[in-house]
């Protein structure tokens, strides 16, 4: 009696086999570029934010 969905010594099977992404080591310029990136936009939200509280309550 074979069992669904079961895996035991039988290979997977099917029409695509999926590798594991691997991450790609960019350059330093493109990491500190989106780190630069990441710090502006962060800023700006905390800054809009402040400003919308600010138009609210004054």
């Amino acid at each position: 009696m074979s069992l669904i969905g079961s895996n035991r010594g039988s290979s997977r099977r099917g029409a695509t086999r999926r590798r594991k992404t691997t991450r790609q080591r960019r350059g330093g310029f493109d990491h500190w570029l989106d780190r630069a990136v990441d710090i502006v936009v962060i800023t700006a939200l905390i800054v809009g934010g402040v400003a919308l509280v600010l138009s609210l309550l004054l």
